[in-house]
């Protein structure tokens, strides 16, 4: 539990220093997959990764609709 206590701290901390665009979607993505990794029999880190990609796959495909070339 201290490690996802600190792992979900990591993150945070990560997402208050991130202000770049290419990390849009992946803070929250990660913070969601972590949290859903660790319910799911303690793959905490995993979950973050996969949430990172998925969440930047959906802001990018989010984007693309709102702000079409």
């Amino acid at each position: 539990m201290k490690t996802f206590i600190g792992f979900v701290a990591l993150v945070v901390a990560l997402a208050a220093a991130s202000v770049s665009a290419d990390a849009k979607g992946c803070i929250k993505g990660a913070i969601v997959g972590g949290i859903a990794g660790h319910l799911a029999h303690h793959h905490g880190v995993l979950g973050a990764a996969a949430g990172c990609v998925i969440g930047h796959h959906e802001a990018n495909k989010h984007d693309k609709v709102k702000h079409p070339e």
